[in-house]
């Protein structure tokens, strides 16, 4: 029985990852990685590369081309740590904000769009569950 969970459950979060995929245009401009990295650095800011790539599970090449890409892009500056030049750090710039803050309105729509039935019992549940899996994720992960 529990196998046979296991098994829906890979397969739903299969699915899950597809659609998302599928309707990414609908859900904003940034790109699944562009969106994590700048939502990661609202919420902790300014961070070095490193510790980006380590929060968000990537590796430091991976990272560092994303943060070039987004620099590029203005959404974020690098600059010196004032502790250790050799560092740099990484935060939003306002225009960076911006183009967050619009792609998690699209996003925040068109879930409540999606969701629109669901009991906010339901909500909580699903929210909370998310939330542990990925916990567990990332525990895993190491």
């Amino acid at each position: 029985m529990k196998e046979d969970s296991l098994q829906a459950i890979e397969y739903e979060i299969a699915l899950l990852v597809r659609l998302t995929i599928a309707h990414s245009p609908r859900l904003g401009s940034l790109d699944r990685s562009e969106y994590l990295l700048l939502s990661e650095l609202e919420k902790s800011s300014p961070l070095a590369i490193n510790e980006l790539a380590e929060n968000l599970l990537l590796n430091l090449s991976t990272a560092s081309r994303q943060v070039a890409t987004l620099e590029t892009k203005k959404y974020i500056r690098r600059f010196p740590d004032s502790q250790n030049g050799r560092i740099s750090l990484v935060e939003l710039t306002s225009e960076g904000k911006k183009i967050l803050h619009t792609v998690q309105k699209a996003r925040y729509d068109a879930y409540t769009e999606m969701l629109h039935d669901w009991s906010p019992e339901e909500l909580k549940h699903l929210e909370a569950n998310l939330a542990r899996l990925n916990k567990d994720f990332k525990k895993w992960h190491k």
